[in-house]
């Protein structure tokens, strides 16, 4: 898998049916894992999206979740630019430029889901996901 760059954006609650109306209006196939599906039994947030993701039949790559209620949310700034795939030395590489003068969120490191996955807010006020996922035998 090459690295693909593509936007992030976080939603209150509501990221299930905004990825579902994205997908009427540009086509495609959407996957979604909840936060309970992942692993976490909380009830306040275990229907929520963890991760959504459609792809086009176009090329187009949009991914989305429900910010927990204890994280800061604000629309406007609710989108990120995410990094992902499994050339981990290029990726890994990235997250050390970006990362460098940045607001650490999420440092890179090994996550439930089993991927090394790190968040970000750069020097200039953009944030950023880098998310390395384990290559495929």
């Amino acid at each position: 898998m090459a690295s693909r760059l593509n936007p992030y954006l976080s939603f209150r609650d509501s990221a299930r049916p905004a990825m579902e109306f994205y997908q009427q209006v540009f086509g495609g196939t959407l996957t979604a894992t909840t936060f309970g599906e992942s692993g976490n039994p909380d009830p306040a947030v275990a229907a929520n999206v963890m991760h959504a993701q459609l792809e086009t039949d176009r090329g187009f790559t949009l991914m989305a979740s429900d910010t927990p209620p204890e994280m800061d949310l604000t629309v406007g700034n609710n989108i990120a630019v995410s990094l992902s795939g499994d050339d981990a030395d290029e990726l890994r590489g990235y997250w050390d430029k970006l990362s460098d003068g940045a607001v650490i969120a999420v440092p890179l490191e090994k996550q439930m889901w089993g991927d090394e996955f790190g968040m970000c807010v750069d020097r200039f006020g953009i944030g950023w996901m880098v998310n390395i996922s384990q290559p495929q035998p």
